[in-house]
């Protein structure tokens, strides 16, 4: 049971995936970085859909995390300026950082899940613990 509203999820995140993927439409892209889908994200806003999560969410660095969701509209709206703007100072803020090469162990991959998790929920309104409590194997 889809949500009817006009959200569309773009995530690398596979927790994102596993518990919306019922109630909302994602796009699920596993393979593509945080900086992947800032720049995914404002290809689509240049394109006309309507940014409805801020890009740079929460209080973790951008090169700390690989995790990256923001939801945005399935439809086309017209192009909005200033959504572009946000969504391009945010891939600038992003370059600002250097990039972490540090090997990240499953535990903290799986902490940086569900913080983006998270946050995603409580943009949404969600029950973040309802949604982890319907999935069938442990984050």
């Amino acid at each position: 049971m889809k949500n009817g509203r006009d959200f569309l999820i773009i995530t690398n995140n596979p927790l994102v995936e596993r518990c919306l993927r019922e109630y909302y439409e994602v796009s699920f892209l596993p393979d593509e970085s945080y900086r992947g889908i800032l720049v995914l994200v404002r290809d689509k806003i240049y394109l006309g859909h309507k940014l409805y999560t801020h890009p740079l969410s929460g209080s973790v660095k951008p090169n700390e995390t690989p995790y990256k969701s923001v939801v945005i509209s399935k439809a086309v709206h017209g192009f909005d300026a200033g959504e572009a703007e946000i969504i391009s100072n945010c891939i600038a803020a992003f370059d600002k950082f250097s990039p972490r090469k540090r090997p990240l162990s499953d535990k903290i991959l799986n902490d940086f899940q569900l913080i983006d998790y998270t946050l995603l929920c409580g943009a949404l309104d969600y029950d973040a613990a309802a949604g982890l409590s319907k999935i069938n194997t442990p984050i």
